[in-house]
């Protein structure tokens, strides 16, 4: 197995015209026109996983397919790892800000631009080929390995824990493996410490029976913008504090994260200078840092209600919505957080209109024991690809599946992510550094050896 990174170095330039073979495929789990787009992903995924030396099917679900690939012959004694990824995208729009088309890979200065570059074709493409480039070179792999790659995860990941539950036993593994993060800064590899959880919500106000002449009936019934504009401004007191009653009673407060959290140096001017904001703002009593891992949020997503075209139309709109996520953190619980939105938003709401709350989708936290010999391997495998030691750092999004897959699986979740700081995941102009796509198969491959001899 000692060719196998020279043979990453020799075909480097094959991976990543695959790659962009992969990113080409607009497979936007959101959308129902994508359906197709999605299949052909799963297809295309299926058949590179075989062509590395696995044996693959396509389990059929309720909703978009999983990719599962296995490769079980490196014997009773050596370890088995689950590797997880998803072959979905989140949405391109606004297509008008992209520089460049998303669905047509374009490297630019080092960085390979595409809608699910990082997020998270190119991170799941680099375990597929190093798997690979093991096969090629030896003929076998250090460990059992059992690949899963769903269609849904930028959707809530409805189907993949009642199949995960379902085959339980021919998937019980030693270590599962994940790259859907990302790194502190560039050249400083990183192991993912903690992930929020989520609660999700689509909140529609309706007043009127129609859009009404802002004239003849402004002020003689409630606006259901302005209705929802009010509970939308309650969330928070002046201090950033959420207002949701019983919010913040089941948060651990980490005392022995928030010490590590001290030591590692974020850099808030850089983080400023990533979001392009004209300063810093969160919960009073708080770090950057602090806020992004061991804080919960109340945020808004999106807002619609009313005429937004161009010029005026005096109009008094029907109808409001707003979708609105709660980032949560250890030991909240996504039901609880659920409950208690609903009853908070039914107390505030106004008279003259009508509220309904749809629950969209919810997700625990997770923080990692990070103890034992799959840390041990994998600090030793990035820091042998990419020539610095390993950080652990926290990651202020979500990954609802992480703490399912080690409650079902009895086994610990590594998060070796290889993104970077201003990536653009879910946001145009998306990115992956092609220097972390390269080292990051390295890594991959060295990390089998190392979680075998251990």
């Amino acid at each position: 197995m000692s060719d196998v990174h020279a043979f990453i170095d020799q075909n480097l330039e094959r991976f990543r015209n695959e790659l962009f073979d992969f990113l080409r495929i607009p497979s936007v789990s959101a959308r129902t026109e994508h359906k197709k787009d999605l299949l052909a992903a799963a297809d295309w995924l299926a058949d590179r996983m075989r062509e590395a030396g696995l044996q693959v099917k396509i389990e059929e679900t309720a909703g978009h397919p999983i990719v599962r690939g296995d490769w079980q012959e490196a014997g009773p004694d050596a370890p088995t790892v689950l590797i997880y990824g998803h072959y979905d995208v989140q949405p391109a729009e606004p297509l008008d800000l992209w520089d460049s088309p998303p669905y047509e890979p374009e490297i630019r200065e080092g960085k390979l631009y595409a809608r699910g570059a990082c997020d998270d074709k190119g991170q799941l493409y680099v375990h597929v080929k190093a798997l690979e480039s093991h096969m090629k070179t030896a003929g076998t792999l250090p460990c059992n390995v059992i690949v899963l790659a769903e269609g849904e995860e930028e959707v809530g990941s409805e189907n993949l824990m009642p199949y995960v539950r379902e085959h339980a036993r021919e998937l019980e593994v030693d270590a599962i493996i994940i790259s859907d993060t990302g790194m502190m800064a560039k050249g400083k590899p990183t192991i993912g410490a903690s992930l929020r959880g989520i609660a999700y919500w689509q909140l529609d106000v309706t007043g009127p029976a129609t859009d009404l002449h802002s004239g003849s009936y402004g002020g003689g019934v409630i606006n259901p913008a302005t209705a929802l504009a009010r509970i939308i401004a309650g969330f928070h007191d002046d201090d950033w504090h959420v207002t949701i009653p019983g919010f913040y009673d089941d948060v651990d407060e980490a005392a022995d994260f928030r010490a590590k959290i001290e030591d590692l140096g974020y850099d808030e001017d850089a983080f400023l200078e990533e979001t392009g904001a004209p300063s810093l703002g969160g919960e009073v009593g708080q770090s950057t840092a602090e806020r992004l891992w061991v804080r919960p949020t109340c945020e808004v997503n999106g807002l619609l209600g009313g005429y937004t075209g161009e010029g005026a139309k005096t109009v008094l709109p029907a109808r409001a919505m707003a979708k609105i996520s709660c980032r949560l953190v250890p030991d909240q619980d996504p039901h609880k957080i659920d409950e208690l939105f609903r009853k908070h938003v039914a107390n505030v709401a106004p008279a003259g209109v009508r509220v309904e709350i749809t629950t969209i989708h919810g997700g625990a936290p997770w923080r990692g024991n990070l103890q034992g010999s799959l840390y041990e391997a994998a600090e030793a495998a990035l820091e042998m690809a990419f020539g610095a030691g390993v950080v652990y750092a926290g990651e202020g999004g979500s990954i609802p599946i992480v703490p399912e897959f080690e409650d079902t699986l009895a086994a610990p979740a590594l998060l070796m992510g290889l993104g970077l700081p201003g990536e653009n995941a879910h946001a145009p102009n998306e990115w992956f550094l092609v220097e972390n796509f390269e080292r990051g198969i390295h890594a991959a491959a060295e990390l089998l050896l190392r979680f075998a001899q251990k």
